[in-house]
């Protein structure tokens, strides 16, 4: 019983989060750049992302603790190779929050797109982990 509400938080927390990404990055970000144009379109996903950083935190802390239970009690490489895939997930949004995000804020105009591709990309190859993270849990 205990193996089952572990895992079925720890599958939930994981869509969650993949699908928050997905909807993100394939359908708000184009949208709004569609919508308020590309001068206005930084402005605009400040105001969206103010106050989430802490919202991710929490979903990544969940998956870490409920992964780490389910780990203590099915040791499987499927539990490895999600662990890892999920620490460089993690990695990877400790950046985008941490480094790049303050990065994007401060910069001069001239600067923003180059930030916008690098972010992007980023957050491309976080939710392919998170993705790959999903997919593995099914395996275990």
């Amino acid at each position: 019983m205990v193996t089952r509400a572990l895992v079925l938080v720890h599958a939930g927390v994981a869509a969650l989060w993949l699908g928050s990404m997905a909807y993100s990055l394939f359908t708000v970000q184009p949208k709004l750049a569609a919508m308020v144009g590309r001068d206005d379109t930084e402005d605009a996903q400040r105001v969206l992302a103010h106050g989430n950083r802490w919202r991710v935190v929490a979903l990544i802390t969940v998956l870490w603790v409920t992964g780490i239970a389910l780990a203590v009690r099915e040791p499987s490489a499927a539990a490895a190779a999600q662990a890892a895939l999920l620490a460089a997930a993690t990695a990877l949004f400790w950046w985008i929050s941490w480094r790049a995000w303050p990065r994007r804020v401060f910069a001069l105009p001239a600067e923003i797109p180059a930030l916008q591709r690098r972010f992007r990309a980023v957050a491309l190859a976080m939710f392919a982990l998170v993705g790959a993270a999903f997919v593995v849990s099914y395996l275990w």
